[in-house]
């Protein structure tokens, strides 16, 4: 089923050298994973679980292996060094940790150039001699309907790239400051910020200043979308780190079975009022800092039809 914002196929690396990441731990307040020896097993066995529930519901996953010999531990996460978009428009983005710009792999993109209709690729990776960085879907949330890139200023996500993506990409750029329970500035949006196509799930009072906030708010809700406010612990549990995408037989919102737990049986009423909840454990995962979101780069590019 087709939709704008909620993408009916991903990509996901698969980890089997799976670690909590030492050059992230000073900015990632999610992160908690001591790097015992069992994590790699045990976060390879929870992500092909979540890859055949995916493909349960009919999406289309795309599994590449990662055999860690390049030393990535967050490789997991791909949504943060590429993203795709309606055209056939591809961007590849610059990493802020040294060891996570390791994760580019172009031969994830030529598969999806032989999958898929791309016109174009856009790479903003060189910016990274410069210090900066912009970490894609997890440093931005974007709503394909309305054409907002939502982003929590951090270092992860620096303001001049930011504009040159939104240029070329025909996003306006909301920008905002945001602190988490502990005061720590939030290193990525997509921690604390859902949008799917008629809800959206946020933390507002993470958001520092009242009339921003608001703002968010009032445009979040502008194309008629139900705005869901997380508290700062449901945040913490991960809740608003998930995924709309389009299954065989609707709309499905994949998140992790701790943010699944954490939400409210009003707020689970409300989510599916749009799109049914699938919840699926990453708990060794999650100890790297992300969740469920953070695994998923979807894929909003046309397919190739299949030859004869």
């Amino acid at each position: 089923m087709a939709s704008v914002q909620a993408p009916s196929a991903v990509v996901m690396i698969r980890p089997l050298a799976f670690r909590s990441n030492p050059e992230t731990r000073a900015d990632n307040g999610f992160q908690t994973g001591g790097g015992s020896v069992e994590e790699p097993g045990r976060a390879t066995a929870e992500f092909d679980a979540v890859v055949a529930s995916l493909r349960a519901e009919g999406v289309t996953v795309h599994v590449h292996e990662d055999d860690g010999s390049r030393d990535t531990p967050d490789s997991v996460f791909p949504n943060n060094w590429f993203s795709t978009h309606a055209g056939g428009h591809i961007a590849v983005y610059p990493m802020f940790p040294e060891n996570r710009r390791r994760e580019r792999r172009w031969d994830v993109i030529e598969q999806l150039k032989q999958d898929y209709r791309v016109q174009d690729v856009i790479d903003y990776s060189g910016l990274e001699r410069d210090g900066l960085a912009l970490e894609g879907t997890g440093a931005m949330v974007l709503d394909h309907i309305g054409r907002v890139a939502y982003v929590a200023r951090s270092n992860r996500a620096d303001p001049v790239i930011l504009e040159r993506f939104c240029t070329h990409f025909g996003y306006e750029p909301m920008a905002f400051d945001a602190r988490d329970a502990r005061g720590m500035r939030v290193y990525h949006t997509n921690v604390i910020l859902t949008i799917g196509t008629g809800f959206a799930l946020i933390c507002l009072d993470m958001i520092d200043d009242p009339d921003r906030r608001a703002e968010v708010a009032e445009r979040l809700a502008e194309d008629g979308r139900d705005v869901i406010d997380l508290t700062p612990a449901q945040i913490d549990g991960f809740a608003g780190n998930a995924l709309e995408l389009a299954g065989r037989d609707g709309a499905v919102l994949a998140l992790s079975a701790r943010a699944h737990a954490v939400l409210s049986d009003a707020q689970r009423a409300r989510i599916t009022a749009h799109a049914r909840l699938l919840p699926m454990p990453v708990p060794t995962i999650e100890t790297a800092g992300g969740s469920i979101r953070c695994m998923l780069a979807g894929v909003h590019l046309s397919p190739r039809k299949a030859k004869p």
